[in-house]
């Protein structure tokens, strides 16, 4: 079904040119840096953010970053046209640019980002607007469960990939990426293990490796554009981006070596078998991209100068085929009313552009000569010969690849020289806003195989010497590299893949088969949800329980264990108790405390038992008197005063304490308020034994008249140095103030109401 609004409404969407128009300007301001970037001269821009954690807002331009910028900047200017075009009409367009022009942003910025703070706010950005663009046809309950899902779990993925950042942070003593790779490896280093599990499983799950794959297939409930981008250049990819990031000081550990290459490899064959077994090329598309990632992922295993660039040309490669062909599925969509492949065929009489395009696209995927898909496949071929997993890696990479001739057949050639079902609608040629992207993109794909020296320089060779963290040789990336192995993995390829694409039907039976048989984990996602649910609903149930004596019995319960577990596995010293200096006017508050204490505990009376509360409260305005406080014991007895005067009101309205109510919970109540009386005194007793640390009561006394002309500290530290905070707790008096005001008056009106009823 089509996911389009109106195909014949007329374009006049101003945000959906002005944002191209600034995504292109801003593809422009990126291409400035291609020579300098090149020639070994990375770009660092510091804007303070919060200096007393050392987080900055610092963007680093080297040639991995550039590369991704270029790519996101260039490929969303032709999305942004695209969809202007594909959603005209729809009544939410201009919601939807917002969303796609938001996401290109945070993309943007994460990949620009130096600081690893600043990195992961980037990257939370990401997770939310790629949310609400997946979710775009909100009304729609798929699309609504499939962003849900997405969000869930790439969210997941960056909290375990913020304890990393954190902890990498602080072994490290900065936050700077740039400066972390170039201090060395971390490998051996204490916690290593850790961080880079946490790195791994933000990664992972941002770019659906399996088993946190089945998220990105089901993200096509989003509209074709959405698709186009998030799949081709930005989002899928942040995962692999943070990997390439971080290879200079994560990798090269056995663990990395295995992981990636077990990981990626299995994504990649797995992705590659069930992109044969779809038949909406939207779904077909969206599984080629996950055994993309899982090839990135793969070769980002090795260490190698032929493996990292592998990665770093075909990510290249596979952004421009990728984007293309998502857009030429788009044009179908949108001329023929389906992407069903098996109704799809027969297009390109009318739809000659279209076919061109996609020819491209698809050729490239195809890695056919000269296609820069070609040079990638043979320097991928190159690279996992000189693995270390070399036996594993070199059979999965020619699975791999060989599906993904079959599949370029299916989604490229297939809709358009192949027989032609029934169609919903006569093809006819797309508007040119729709067709400038797949033509640029595949023409792209041509003219960087031929010219492989102009993208080796300037994209791709600046890429691996930022992923390897040196300087890089280059001379990988080369149209004809002479007779040899990787030639030879080639001619294999495409022979295997020739004869899948002729059986593709007959093996596509068989797999629906195989999977009708295997676990569905998009399945298991809806039954892990509702448990959890269910979990939390029992937990709620559980801890909720509406009685305030609970909720006070189990907060404190939690404090006296933490204090109590602290100062056992603590060595806190010894204890010095200092009762010999009190005197009789000390000891005698002291007895007035504890008198009112014994009352409020003993009476049966709310009335008593507040006036023995308050009795307590003007014990503690005298100790504060003793000890030359006198603003904070006038504070204390105006709010004492206050309590009792407002509380007396509430409870001559309340029956007296039932006291077999009162003495139900005394025990384990009495228990509580006794340990946890203790443990504060104990813990303030520590404190004050401690030596007295004047810093800032020096400071609060040297600047409290050169710099806020009082000579009252106290009040000059509340009025000028706190006054946001003093102004929040005011606020907050003065709104509980009106609350219990319009409460009051609104209990009064009802009264006078029912008595005039009556």
């Amino acid at each position: 079904m089509a996911d389009h609004s109106d195909p014949n409404a007329p374009w006049k969407s101003v945000s959906g040119i002005g944002t191209s128009a600034i995504t292109a300007l801003l593809f422009v301001f990126f291409l400035q840096y291609l020579p300098g970037i090149a020639a070994g001269d990375p770009v660092r821009w510091v804007i303070p953010w919060i200096p007393s954690l050392d987080v900055n807002l610092t963007f680093w331009i080297d040639g991995l970053s550039l590369m991704f910028a270029l790519l996101i900047t260039g490929i969303g200017a032709m999305v942004m046209l695209y969809a202007a075009k594909y959603l005209a009409g729809h009544p939410q367009y201009d919601r939807f640019a917002l969303y796609l022009f938001s996401f290109m942003l945070s993309m943007l910025g994460l990949v620009l980002a130096d600081n690893l703070i600043a990195l992961f706010v980037f990257w939370e950005l990401t997770t939310f607007t790629s949310y609400l663009l997946i979710g775009f046809s909100h009304t729609d309950p798929k699309s609504r469960r499939n962003a849900l899902q997405a969000l869930l779990l790439t969210a997941a993925g960056g909290l375990a990939l913020l304890a990393g950042f954190i902890m990498i942070g602080i072994t490290q003593g900065t936050f700077e990426m740039s400066q972390i790779n170039a201090s060395g490896s971390l490998v051996g280093q204490e916690y290593y293990t850790l961080i880079l599990f946490f790195v791994l499983a933000g990664a992972f799950t941002k770019s659906a490796q399996v088993p946190f794959h089945f998220w990105l297939p089901n993200a096509m409930a989003a509209p074709t554009p959405v698709s186009a981008y998030l799949h081709s250049a930005t989002m899928v990819k942040a995962g692999v981006y943070l990997l390439a990031r971080t290879h200079p000081a994560l990798s090269g550990s056995d663990l990395w070596i295995w992981i990636l290459s077990i990981f990626g490899a299995v994504t990649a064959v797995f992705a590659s078998f069930m992109a044969l077994r779809q038949t909406d090329l939207k779904q077909t598309l969206a599984y080629t991209t996950l055994m993309a990632l899982g090839t990135l992922v793969m070769f980002l295993a090795g260490s190698t100068g032929y493996a990292i660039t592998a990665a770093m040309t075909f990510l290249l490669v596979h952004s421009l085929y990728k984007a293309g062909l998502f857009l030429t599925i788009g044009i179908i969509d949108h001329s023929t009313g389906t992407r069903d492949a098996n109704l799809l065929g027969g297009l390109a009489k009318a739809m000659p552009i279209t076919g061109a395009a996609a020819a491209l696209a698809g050729l490239a995927m195809a890695g056919i000569p000269p296609f820069l898909g070609f040079i990638a496949k043979e320097v991928a071929y190159a690279g996992a010969l000189e693995m270390r997993l070399m036996i594993f890696v070199v059979p999965m990479a020619l699975v791999a690849f060989a599906l993904m001739f079959a599949v370029a057949g299916i989604v490229a050639y297939k809709p358009f020289y192949g027989p032609q079902g029934k169609l919903p609608h006569t093809p006819h040629e797309g508007p040119w806003p729709m067709l400038l992207g797949p033509v640029v993109l595949g023409v792209l794909g041509l003219l960087f195989g031929l010219l492989p020296g102009l993208s080796a320089y300037y994209l791709i060779e600046p890429a691996v010497a930022a992923v390897m963290g040196a300087p890089d040789t280059g001379g990988r990336v080369k149209l004809w590299a002479g007779f040899n192995l990787p030639l030879l993995l080639s001619l294999v390829t495409f022979a295997l893949g020739f004869v899948i694409y002729l059986k593709h039907q007959a093996l596509r039976d068989r797999l629906a088969r195989i999977e009708a048989r295997g676990p569905d984990l998009d399945a298991g996602w809806d039954v892990f949800l509702e448990k959890f649910m269910a979990l939390a609903k029992g937990q709620t149930k559980l801890i909720q329980t509406g009685v305030l004596r609970q909720y006070m019995f189990a907060t404190f319960s939690v404090f006296a264990a933490t204090v109590l577990v602290t100062l056992l596995t603590r060595n806190v010293g010894g204890l010095t108790l200092g009762f010999a200096g009190l005197g009789f006017m000390e000891w005698g508050v002291a007895a007035l405390i504890v008198a009112g204490t014994v009352l409020v505990l003993l009476t049966s009376s709310r009335i008593v038992a507040l006036v023995a509360l308050g009795v307590v409260g003007i014990g503690v305005a005298l100790i504060f008197i003793m000890y030359s406080a006198p603003d904070v014991a006038i504070t204390q007895l105006l709010v004492e005063l206050l309590v009792v005067v407002l509380l007396a009101l509430a409870f001559l309205k309340m029956p007296n304490l039932d006291p077999s109510g009162t003495q139900k919970h005394s025990f384990a109540n009495a228990a509580l308020a006794t340990t946890v009386g203790v443990l504060t005194t104990i813990v303030l007793l520590l404190v004050v034994d401690q030596p007295f640390d004047r810093r800032l009561t020096e400071f609060f006394e040297a600047a409290s008249w050169t710099e806020a002309f009082g000579r009252n500290i106290v009040n000059v530290i509340l009025v000028d140095f706190r006054t946001l905070d003093t102004f929040g707790e005011i606020a907050v008096v003065i709104i509980a103030a009106l609350g219990a005001f319009v409460l009051l008056k609104g209990a009064a009106k009802a009264r006078a109401a029912k008595g005039e009823k009556e």
